[in-house]
């Protein structure tokens, strides 16, 4: 479990062809601190530790994980937004965050807003219904309140420690994110579908 405030911003240093594929990290996180078996959020997707060290770690990915989530694209260099799994006592700073991706929301619009940055997005036809107005989402791993919704179109705003502090602030129309619904509006949506 994780609550969408990433606490590293790393980059992908390898892939390698073992399992399906091996994606070696870079990060500031100290690795002695984390034991293989860890779960870490990497742009959104929990994936498991299977090796670390100093200044890195690495996960396997398996194939339904790059065929469903935006890992799939990455190449050596991309930058990832990290953030470890939550500990009982810790804040929750944003909203709780699974790391199950859900599906991918493509960038439509990216404009200066003041100080900060508004990006419209959209998400699935499956997935819009999930969204609402000041409800919470989390894109490439980042919690983020919802300013409006308009069909499958929903907005958010940066302000300028996200945009600098995550994968987010480097986003383009056309870029796509791995989108994560909020796990209250999936299971309200089911009590009211009558099938809980």
């Amino acid at each position: 479990m994780f609550t969408g405030i990433v606490t590293d911003l790393g980059a992908l240093r390898a892939i390698e062809p073992l399992a399906d594929q091996r994606f070696v990290f870079d990060t500031g996180y100290a690795t002695d601190e984390i034991a293989i078996g860890a779960s870490i959020a990497c742009s959104g997707a929990c994936l498991t530790v299977v090796d670390k060290g100093e200044g890195w770690f690495a996960v396997d990915v398996s194939g339904e994980t790059l065929s469903k989530t935006t890992l799939g694209d990455w190449t050596v260099g991309t930058p990832v937004n990290f953030e470890r799994a939550l500990c009982i006592g810790d804040e929750l700073g944003g909203h709780l965050v699974s790391g199950h991706v859900d599906g991918l929301a493509e960038v439509v619009s990216r404009e200066p807003e003041q100080g900060s940055l508004r990006f419209g997005f959209e998400a699935p036809a499956e997935l819009a219904k999930f969204i609402a107005p000041k409800g919470s989402v989390a894109l490439d791993g980042v919690s983020l309140t919802v300013n409006e919704v308009d069909g499958r179109r929903f907005g958010v705003n940066l302000i300028p420690h996200t945009a600098a502090a995550t994968t987010l602030g480097g986003k383009q129309p056309g870029d796509r994110v791995n989108l994560e619904i909020d796990q209250i509006a999936r299971y309200v949506h089911r009590l009211l579908d009558g099938r809980l």
